[in-house]
């Protein structure tokens, strides 16, 4: 883990800094509580209680900080992050209240990714809090988070499929989990795009499926699954240079099913749990899947290839299969699928589809509710007649540029079981800007949304 595991502790009543947490609305009467030396002090740093200011107030021998906020009394998983970010190290504690929700972005607001070089960083700040079960959970949803960070910011030559497949041993390892992983001749039987779209890989990256299992058989049967390209050149449709600079993150799906997974089973959500992962490199090589070529998949549907950089789906349609076959109470997967979506949403807001409006109400909501909002797209049937084919079942692509996002999502629609619920996450995992509580790099859009809807659901 790329950050330490203490940044919350519980507050005994150890020595700490105090935090004041003030409007710009209620700054100037705050202010008064102040002396003149510490209001001319504030003044001299311009701290007038905006969003995310940071100011530092001499108090006698010693010292407290002051952060703006939108309302004190209605704190966000981000209203402290500023604070945790630019503070020195150090013991802290919110004067006058609790961090609550702004337990979480405490913590990822001091990520760094340090695997190839020292963090010349100051840290840690910890924050002190009496609300251990928030503290609990924050920690566990920032430890997640911060999974799917570290995998995705990853390069794709130490995070391949053999990465991923080490990943859900260790996680199967700490919960007490069960990993089945399918490659080679059986990979092409069982499951035929996997194989195809993988098979041109280097042999130290080839193609597998992944199948992590955990929890009591009665209870209801949860499918979560993730899209695991490693790195995508787009195939014998290559993409530009441009366009493979950031395909190291198309393992993005694959780091939130398994951040997610590894939420359940900490947290002994009552589900019997399957996490699926099809993990192969879409490379470029002499056996390479073909535009044209027609592939059969687990489910028995011909797919005709209108473009090997449609891979996501095809991969994800023998996951979608798999999971089907065990008529589980819902399935979730989440993958870095299409370009429309970010044209529609941009980085921030995943795309998501459903079968049922109640089950999309509940993640809607469940976003709102953990600060990570997601937006609804349509599964809207009439489009589905664009994926036709003269030659097979089904294209994996259409040809004329509308809603793309949509005709992917119908796409995956057709390997999901009848009659399941299903939701799809469309998702970038990636910051290309920093905000405060979230760097630049590697990020988990629709993780937390996913995980307060299911601790809803099956809590």
């Amino acid at each position: 883990m790329s950050t330490k595991d203490d940044l919350i502790q519980p507050d005994r009543g150890q020595d700490a800094v105090p935090i004041h947490l003030v409007s710009k609305d209620g700054f100037e009467d705050w202010a008064k509580t102040l002396s003149a030396t510490q209001r001319a002090g504030l003044a001299g740093q311009k701290f007038d209680g905006s969003g995310y200011q940071v100011g530092i107030v001499p108090d006698g021998d010693a010292w407290f900080a002051v952060g703006g906020v939108a309302n004190p009394d209605e704190l966000s998983s981000w209203c402290m992050a500023k604070l945790a970010e630019v503070l020195p190290s150090g013991t802290y504690r919110r004067a006058n209240g609790e961090p609550g929700p702004a337990l979480y972005g405490w913590q990822t607001a001091q990520y760094r990714f340090g695997r190839y070089k020292e963090d010349s960083g100051e840290g840690p700040r910890i924050l002190l809090t009496k609300e251990a079960k928030k503290a609990s959970a924050a920690v566990a949803e920032a430890k997640a988070a911060m999974l799917v960070q570290d995998l995705v910011n990853t390069p794709a030559e130490d995070m391949g499929p053999a990465a991923l497949e080490e990943v859900a041993e260790k996680l199967a390892k700490e919960h007490g989990a069960k990993v089945k992983v399918t490659r080679g001749d059986t990979l092409e039987q069982e499951f035929p795009m996997v194989h195809a779209v993988g098979r041109a890989a280097a042999r130290s990256h080839a193609p597998r499926m992944i199948e992590l299992t955990w929890g009591n058989p009665k209870h209801p049967r949860l499918a979560i699954v993730g899209k695991g390209v490693a790195f995508d050149t787009g195939g014998l449709d290559i993409k530009p240079a441009s366009g493979m600079l950031l395909m190291k993150k198309d393992m993005g799906g694959a780091a939130h099913a398994l951040a997610l997974a590894s939420l359940v089973m900490g947290s002994g959500l009552k589900v019997h749990l399957q996490c699926l992962v099809p993990a192969v490199e879409n490379a470029i090589a002499g056996n390479a899947f073909r535009p044209g070529d027609v592939l059969r998949s687990r489910k028995g549907l011909t797919v005709e290839i209108g473009n090997t950089d449609a891979e996501g789906r095809l991969i994800l349609g023998d996951a979608l299969a798999l999971a089907s076959e065990g008529e589980p109470d819902f399935i979730v997967d989440f993958a870095t699928l299409t370009g429309a979506a970010r044209v529609a949403l941009g980085p921030d807001l995943p795309a998501l589809f459903t079968r049922k409006d109640e089950t999309a109400e509940a993640l809607l909501a469940a976003g709102k509710a953990h600060d990570d909002p997601v937006w609804r797209l349509p599964l809207h049937g009439a489009y589905a007649e664009w994926l036709k084919s003269d030659v097979a079942d089904t294209n994996n692509t259409h040809s004329n540029g509308f809603a793309g996002s949509s005709v992917a999502a119908l796409f995956l629609d057709k390997f999901v079981g009848e009659g399941i619920d299903w939701a799809h996450f469309d998702t970038f995992a990636w910051r290309p800007a920093a905000k405060p509580g979230r760097p630049k790099g590697g990020a988990a859009c629709g993780l937390r949304a996913a995980w307060g809807m299911l601790q809803d659901r099956y809590g």
